[in-house]
């Protein structure tokens, strides 16, 4: 196990960040490929369609054909909502990463580094909700290589986010994953984050079952705080 350390973000990293940015969230593809695969209204097109052909036009060929076409529009449907969030990414926070995280005190980009090399990263901004009754950090775009996974270096990432959050005086982090992000959404249920959301980002994206969930991670004061009220509040004696 190579040892690592979390530092904050310098613009030498740029290119190191954005590389296992892009390729994190590609790794997801086949997995949500598989996904659709299994849906059973795919199932029905995937059996349903060449057979039609076959019964209408008596053609294996064109039946074959329409399979391996229909296939590779799914694998299309796969990949695109990853490689839009990527695109809305690199043009928006992570376009200019110390201006967007390192330019106010309220937020935050850290690196995990081991043996010269960016093997992990998190960012966290402020959520700007003028509705919002506490202070909220949102954690963003955690990832790590997959040859670094299995020690720690995620777990690492988060808690240094749920200091940062604490010592800034936020009450709660949330962050947003999808539902087939399934190491992601189990390190964050271990670390105590509960769910309080589930959503379609796009309503097309109800064709695959393809949601989000949110998160949230009430830091102790705020903890306290919601006892308090939970309980009617202090009571003198």
């Amino acid at each position: 196990m190579a040892p690592y350390h979390i530092r904050k973000y310098q613009e030498n990293d740029r290119k190191w960040v954005t590389d296992l940015f892009s390729e994190a969230m590609a790794e997801h593809i086949s997995t949500t490929f598989c996904h659709i695969l299994k849906l059973p209204q795919t199932l029905v097109l995937l059996l349903g369609g060449p057979l039609a052909l076959i019964l209408v036009s008596g053609s294996w060929v064109l039946a074959f054909v329409s399979s391996l076409a229909l296939l590779a529009a799914l694998r299309l449907l796969a990949e695109y909502p990853w490689k839009q969030f990527v695109v809305m990414s690199l043009h928006t926070d992570m376009s200019d990463i110390t201006k967007s995280y390192l330019s106010e005190s309220g937020s935050c980009f850290w690196v995990a580094e081991s043996k010269g090399q960016v093997v992990g990263i998190v960012g966290a901004l402020p959520v700007k909700k003028p509705t919002l009754q506490k202070m909220q950090l949102e954690l963003l775009h955690l990832c790590v290589t997959p040859e670094h996974r299995g020690q720690g270096i995620a777990k690492a990432l988060v808690r240094t986010v749920l200091t940062f959050a604490q010592d800034q005086g936020y009450g709660e982090v949330v962050l947003t994953t999808s539902i087939l992000q399934h190491s992601a959404v189990a390190l964050y249920q271990r670390l105590g984050f509960q769910k309080t959301s589930q959503f379609f980002l796009f309503t097309s994206w109800r064709l695959i079952s393809f949601s989000q969930i949110q998160f949230t991670y009430c830091l102790p004061s705020a903890q306290v705080s919601q006892a308090l009220e939970q309980g009617g509040g202090l009571r003198s004696v």
